[in-house]
């Protein structure tokens, strides 16, 4: 697969080593055939990263924009551990029943979703959270990475001038609060389980399916 298949994002450099150890520190390395969902994949920079430090975790990549998929595609082609599926067609706001290919009910370990919610309308949010619900195992996990206000409180300045800035370019997106997520996990039998402070005021969180 050639490289000049491969889409790079800036924000993706800096912040897959982060997300990286933060995700690697909360996941069972050592059961083999463990299965871990990407929502959102993007340009696949991110699992392309992560995959070696879990060879024992098959990663599912999807995303919506089907023009990401030769990048998803090269990523997963120069993956050393081979352990990364081709990228699925999936619109998060359908019940995972209507996607072009459904998955079984609680057949993930984990489900991953980086600097999705903040831009994209308030039913991706939801139908993330219902997916998870839906597809992990019980003490399955879902992280999920980016800005988050807490309690109606979105600090500092910069995530102020961000969340406008989107609000701008489209009324539907901006940075959620983390309040308003946790009434959607306990909707789908999840619950925040811990909460990591990233570089460039982003958070780490992790839901437990209960």
């Amino acid at each position: 697969m050639s490289r000049s298949m491969k889409s790079t994002h800036p924000s993706a450099d800096r912040n897959s080593q982060p997300i990286a150890e933060a995700l690697v520190a909360q996941v069972d390395r050592a059961t083999p055939n463990l299965q871990l969902l990407e929502i959102a994949s993007g340009s696949g920079q991110h699992a392309g990263f992560l995959a070696p430090f879990l060879p024992n975790i098959s990663i599912q990549t999807t995303e919506n924009a089907r023009e990401m998929f030769p990048s998803i595609a090269a990523y997963a082609a120069d993956c050393a551990t081979g352990n990364i599926r081709a990228p699925l067609h999936v619109d998060i706001t359908r019940d995972p029943g209507q996607w072009e290919v459904p998955p079984q009910n609680a057949s993930y370990d984990y489900i991953f979703n980086s600097n999705m919610m903040h831009i994209s309308p308030w039913a991706c949010s939801v139908g993330l959270f219902r997916a998870a619900g839906l597809l992990l195992k019980q003490g399955g996990k879902m992280f999920t990475y980016g800005p988050y206000a807490q309690d109606g409180v979105l600090q500092p300045q910069s995530n102020v001038d961000f969340d406008r800035s989107l609000r701008q370019r489209n009324a539907s997106w901006g940075v959620r609060d983390i309040k308003d997520l946790k009434v959607l996990a306990t909707e789908h039998g999840l619950r925040l389980e811990k909460q990591v402070d990233m570089p460039s005021n982003n958070k780490f969180l992790t839901w437990l399916k209960l």
